[in-house]
């Protein structure tokens, strides 16, 4: 604490205090009421300035802050650095002019010769709209710099819009992409996949079941869940699909009577995998290489039969299905498809087996509930 605040003292301690002394408040104790030596502590007054520091550090923390939409709290930073230096190019441009030996070869004295008559309220107005028709480069040409300092001063307010304008824009275009990203990418992803299939001349249902693949995927893409869990600790990802699986798993038929142990060492080889409707998620005759537990959703089980397709059963959520092929390590008896939208959870068999050779008990109970279904 003794470095920081030695640190402190030696680098922003003096700009802070100065910025909290109130120079308003002397004016009127060491000048004539605002008119004699009163630019001087103006000036002065401008140290408060300083706080805006924090302003910035404020916004950096917001937008980090998840609470907060990233979109409209970069927005309003962008407006509120807009409005401040409106606002600052305003009331120095106005201060130029009322400080100036002859009101009337001013900017706002060409229009208004009496314009310190007018209230505070209209010179400010009058101001704002000067600064925000030079910023915008609109120029109209109604008020316009009547003598050197105004133009001295025009020419480096100009100068700082063109930096200002170029970091607006840039901010604003890079929001816009990114917002309009997603989208933009998905129709480039379609757009190939059409073309790819219509080059290799695939069938109807294929070509059905890629682009529903990938609108799910599009749908779902929100969900990031293979991401997130992918970017955590081993122990935190063990312990989230402890928490979203293992009730599921545990009331698998093919699981019953097996150890707790067996289960724990089992739902965190499992993946997570949304499918369609009328998308195959096994083939028949296919290499066992999976099996798979409906999480949500339904699948039906079809065969070939005759040269024709014919459903042979279902399975719902809850249930298991391919064990037959990774178990007894032959192919697939039957294909898989789903009816709806359905989240399937899938382990692969060589993980399976490896698991199982190191629980002979618990093998032998899943061998029994496989013969007894």
């Amino acid at each position: 604490r003794k470095k920081i605040a030695i640190r402190y003292l030696s680098t922003w301690f003096i700009f802070d205090v100065c910025s909290t002394v109130p120079f308003q408040s002397l004016i009127l104790v060491f000048t004539d009421h605002k008119e004699s030596g009163g630019v001087g502590f103006r000036l002065l007054s401008m140290l408060r300035l300083w706080r805006l520091r924090r302003v910035s550090a404020l916004f950096a923390r917001l937008e980090k802050d998840i609470r907060f939409n990233y979109f409209w709290t970069r927005c309003t930073k962008l407006v509120s650095v807009t409005l401040f230096a409106v606002h600052c190019a305003g009331c120095i441009n106005y201060m130029i002019a009322d400080r100036y030996p002859d009101p009337k070869k001013t900017w706002i004295g060409a229009v208004y010769p009496d314009f310190k008559q007018l209230s505070v309220g209209d010179r400010y107005i009058t101001s704002l709209y000067w600064s925000i028709v030079t910023l915008t480069t609109t120029g109209y040409g109604d008020l316009h710099a009547e003598n050197s300092r105004e133009m001295l001063f025009d020419i480096f307010y100009m100068l700082f819009n063109l930096g200002l304008t170029s970091y607006l824009i840039g901010n604003m275009t890079n929001l816009v992409v990114h917002w309009t990203s997603r989208t933009r990418n998905f129709r480039e992803t379609v757009k190939a996949a059409q073309e790819f299939a219509k080059r290799n001349q695939l069938p109807p249902r294929v070509q059905d079941q890629v682009l529903s693949h990938m609108c799910l995927k599009f749908k779902t893409e929100t969900l990031k869940q293979e991401e997130t869990l992918n970017g955590l600790p081993k122990a935190i990802r063990t312990s989230i699909a402890h928490h979203l699986f293992f009730p599921i798993v545990q009331n698998v038929h093919l699981f019953q009577g097996v150890s707790r142990n067996l289960l724990f060492q089992l739902v965190p080889e499992m993946e997570a995998e949304y499918f369609p409707p009328k998308q195959d998620v096994i083939l028949q005759n296919e290499a066992p290489t999976d099996l798979y537990i409906i999480v949500s959703g339904a699948v039906e089980f079809i065969a070939q039969i005759e040269g024709l397709e014919q459903t042979i059963g279902k399975a719902v959520a809850g249930e298991i299905f391919g064990e037959i092929g990774v178990l007894c390590g032959r192919p697939q008896p039957f294909a898989v498809r789903t009816t709806e939208i359905s989240q399937i959870l899938r382990l692969n068999r060589t993980s399976l087996m490896n698991i199982l050779r190191a629980n002979p008990e618990d093998e032998r109970i899943i061998m029994n509930n496989l013969l007894m279904k």
